[in-house]
């Protein structure tokens, strides 16, 4: 987001979707980055981008929304994604939330029911993100204590020491040295081969 306004890239076939849609985001304060006319295009826009939304058409030559929309959301292209399509077939609902996007919408697009489905959208990617965030924090405490686990288990095993004085001499050089335990346990694995 630049200066708070979220950014898009529109994909449709069809100029004059592309056009009415960039008109009304643009006239709702958002910033229209890019626009592209297949699903190849799509991707290459959001790789270079990351854009806050995209709004994609489901049908489109090449390469269709839905099998762009798939490789934007894996590889975390972009902050989420609104369908939009003539189609209200259950298989296209069931693919798009298969992929993560976050909103589907059919054609003819009606202009006051844009926001609510952009506002929706976007606050279950910023959900989804900071789960994600979330996640990475608690996976990597975790590796961080089996590594100090090791490295206590290690200075135990081969200095005869009780496991309060095996943590205490990890936390003591961390202190002294002004590095983080993980790091000081890891050096005590290499050095003790392992």
């Amino acid at each position: 987001m630049d200066d708070g306004r979220a950014t898009v890239i529109i994909v449709d076939d069809e100029p004059i979707t592309r056009m009415d849609l960039r008109e009304i985001l643009e006239g709702k304060g958002y910033i229209v980055i890019e626009e592209a006319n297949d699903g190849f295009d799509a991707i290459l826009l959001c790789r270079k981008h990351h854009p806050d939304l995209v709004f994609m058409d489901v049908k489109m030559p090449l390469l269709d929304g839905m099998s762009a929309s798939q490789i934007i959301m894996e590889e975390k292209l972009a902050g989420t994604i609104i369908l939009l399509t003539a189609y209200t077939d259950q298989k296209y609902v069931e693919g798009a939330k298969k992929n993560g996007v976050g909103g589907y919408m059919v054609k003819p697009i009606v202009e006051g029911a844009i926001i609510p489905t952009i506002e929706l959208a976007m606050a279950r990617s910023n959900e989804v993100q900071q789960l994600r965030r979330d996640m990475e924090k608690v996976s990597e405490r975790l590796k961080s204590r089996i590594v100090i686990e090791q490295a206590k288990g290690r200075l135990m095993q081969r200095g005869k020491i009780q496991e309060d004085d095996a943590y205490g001499y990890l936390r003591r050089v961390s202190q002294e040295k002004n590095v983080p335990i993980r790091r000081v346990a890891e050096y005590v694995l290499m050095q003790t081969g392992g």
